[in-house]
């Protein structure tokens, strides 16, 4: 028998119409379930009337977060199309690579990338229809939505169809289009509220892009299916994310960040006095936070809840139950319910605990394959339909995972492993390194040695010098760096972790 998807949003219209389902922070439109059911209907109707988009075609969305594009992503739900949400910091090139790859009927665009939507288009050299949103009430979405009315065609979702195309980020070759079923979120979403403890009375920020899987996945849709309420961020700010999570009168019960999201929080000056005791879920993922991060939260009463997922598990694989967060710190937790883990070798094979190798996945959250990939989707899974993350990881006695770090990120160095996370660990336990990162350089001795870049308070006064005096104090000399570089910034992908790609080699 084939499973069939239903409409989490209709649902929650005819159940509970009068909850609120969506505050857009930067509009400050507020809806309900009704009332977001009800655009989500004249969207579809926009879609399938006006743009001519039906079961199986793709539409792409260029924006920020907001909610019309949580409109249009299940919009594309109520008519089968599948949705591509675009990395808005792409340049016109890579955005034309994905409407090419992806070919889109339509691009749904706000007034900020209208120059690199059309352009994008034009170098792509095929018809794609270009429709403004987001911009007030007299752009092209509104318009279209005020005047859809009508009935939909019958549609029927199949477990295994695509809803949605997330393309990684690229760093190594062209991106990949990693399709994102609608079985994959149904048990994501099932998988978020055991682990999470979501419920219909849960109201998460969603401050990651919604273009990555941490802000599409984690909270929000676990949310939407659950009959929560979401506020949406369009992008990452500091100051007002810590406001938002600490009012207790906004009332929030979930939050999720990467590490930089945190780190910068924890720089202001408002975080001595902030108090984090309403708070029942703080998740932190998409890379692996420092234990000295992790130790200053818990000295504020804030136990993160560590989870580890990519786009291609749709997304989070491990989570570390809150009450475990202090005696297992630095893990990512167990698998979540419905999926299984373990690391392996290069062969496949299960390591012990304690060994560090490849982490390695399988369920119903893990992709089907990638956007008319078929040999890097074969390339990706190992027998017995193991996915391969390419994350290095360890498990310990009790089932916990560690991330060690990513393999492109480890280098050897005189014949050792370094993983450049636990040398970054040490230097964040150095006064005056606001942020940092490190990479592996070629060396005629020894291979490979690590680079350290760093971000210094400005009274700090550190040096080269005592910047890896401090790390051969703190580590093995061989993971010491052995060179300095001091940066105003370290470069950020738009979820805000730290790029190392574009870190200098020479």
């Amino acid at each position: 028998m084939s499973l069939m998807a239903f409409d989490w949003i209709a649902k929650h219209a005819e159940a509970q119409p009068d909850a609120p389902a969506i505050h857009d922070l930067l509009s400050d439109r507020r809806y309900t379930y009704a009332e977001l059911n009800d655009r989500v209907d004249r969207a579809a109707l926009f879609l399938y009337e006006r743009c001519g988009v039906s079961q199986g075609d793709r539409i792409a969305l260029l924006m920020h977060n907001c909610s019309d594009m949580v409109e249009l992503i299940f919009a594309a739900w109520r008519i089968g199309a599948i949705c591509v949400p675009m990395n808005w910091r792409l340049a016109v090139p890579e955005i034309a690579y994905i409407i090419g790859d992806c070919q889109p009927k339509a691009l749904f665009h706000t007034s900020e990338f209208t120059e690199n939507a059309a352009a994008a288009v034009k170098q792509y050299g095929q018809h794609v229809m270009l429709v403004e949103a987001a911009d007030g009430q007299k752009c092209h979405y509104e318009g279209g939505l005020r005047a859809s009315y009508g009935n939909l065609p019958e549609v029927e979702h199949g477990f295994e169809d695509p809803w949605v195309i997330l393309y990684t980020s690229g760093t190594t070759g062209r991106p990949k289009g990693a399709q994102i079923t609608y079985a994959m979120q149904l048990f994501n979403a099932v998988n978020c509220m055991v682990a999470n403890r979501i419920t219909p009375k849960s109201h998460g920020l969603c401050v990651l892009p919604l273009f990555h899987v941490g802000g599409l996945c984690v909270y929000l849709s676990p949310l939407l299916h659950a009959g929560g309420m979401n506020t949406i961020m369009d992008q990452f700010d500091a100051k007002v994310m810590l406001n938002l999570i600490t009012d207790r009168e906004v009332g929030m019960t979930h939050a999720l960040g990467v590490p930089t999201n945190f780190l910068f929080m924890s720089q202001l000056p408002e975080f001595k006095d902030a108090n984090f005791d309403h708070l029942e879920c703080v998740g932190v993922g998409g890379a692996a936070p420092s234990n000295a991060l992790l130790e200053t939260y818990a000295r504020k009463g804030v136990l993160f809840e560590h989870a580890w997922g990519m786009t291609e598990t749709s997304s989070i694989g491990t989570s570390i139950p809150k009450h475990m967060a202090l005696e297992k710190i630095g893990s990512c937790g167990l698998p979540v319910l419905h999926v299984e883990c373990k690391i392996a070798d290069e062969d496949g094979n299960t390591l012990p605990p304690g060994e560090v190798g490849e982490l390695l996945i399988r369920g119903p959250t893990v992709t089907n394959g990638y956007w008319k990939l078929p040999e890097a989707t074969a390339q990706a899974f190992l027998p017995g339909g193991w996915f391969k993350t390419g994350d290095a990881a360890r498990v310990d006695e009790d089932g916990y995972y560690y991330i060690v770090d990513r393999w492109k990120d480890m280098y050897i160095s005189g014949g050792e492993n370094v993983y450049p996370l636990e040398v970054e660990d040490a230097l964040y336990r150095l006064n005056g390194v606001a942020e940092c990162a490190v990479i592996g350089v070629p060396d005629e001795r020894w291979g490979e040695v690590g680079r350290a870049f760093i971000v210094a308070e400005a009274s700090a006064g550190l040096t080269e010098a005592r910047v890896i005096a401090h790390c051969q104090e703190q580590l093995a000399r061989y993971k010491a760096p052995k060179s300095v570089r001091f940066l105003d910034e370290l470069p950020h992908n738009a979820t805000g972790k730290v790029t190392k790609h574009l870190l200098p080699r020479d």
